[in-house]
């Protein structure tokens, strides 16, 4: 299924940049960076569980945001891309 995750840390100390980097980083370890704090991941039931457990353990909830939005197997009708980058397969191989 392909899930949105977004987050919102705050920077405002060397933990929050720590945290944040540590977030993003495991976000790449699942999905497509689609804008700064954004990600699109395709992932079975488990490996939303560990990313999620993952993540909810990384942030500060007094501080951190952190949204997962479901968008299911037939995401394709639900996503429209307007603007300069380019689309990419969700569904493709993912190279750093």
């Amino acid at each position: 299924m392909l899930v949105l995750i977004t987050y919102d840390v705050s920077t405002q100390s060397v933990a929050g940049r720590t945290r944040l980097r540590k977030v993003a980083k495991e976000c790449v370890n699942y999905g497509q960076r689609v804008q700064n704090s954004v990600f699109e991941c395709i992932l079975d039931a488990s490996q939303l569980l560990l990313l999620k457990d993952m993540l909810v353990s990384l942030i500060n909830e007094k501080e951190d945001s952190l949204r997962f939005y479901y968008l299911g197997n037939n995401y394709r009708t639900k996503v429209e891309h307007f603007g300069c980058k380019t689309s990419y397969d969700a569904e493709g191989i993912l190279m750093i």
